[in-house]
């Protein structure tokens, strides 16, 4: 039986630049689901649909970036500390 690889999906950078004050209570449980909490907060997520929808729904509260996987995150992290 062969154990089938899990590929790697793409990350995202999500921030709240916009406040949710005045925003619907849909709306403010989609921005907490994202584990946002505050303006400025940021949040990598990989690149699900799920994940696209609930940013689709609160599009105008975000700014959204596509970042590089696991392996380079980590890898810029140890050129930060040496």
């Amino acid at each position: 039986m062969a154990v089938k690889k899990k590929e790697q999906l793409p990350l995202i950078k999500i921030k709240l630049v916009r406040s949710v004050i005045g925003r619907t209570e849909k709306q403010r449980a989609v921005v907490k689901g994202l584990g946002l909490k505050k303006i400025n907060s940021e949040v990598i997520r990989q690149k699900r649909p799920e994940i696209l929808g609930m940013i689709r729904k609160v599009e105008f509260l975000l700014q959204v970036e596509e970042v590089g996987n696991d392996s380079s995150r980590k890898s810029q992290a140890r050129k930060g500390r040496d």
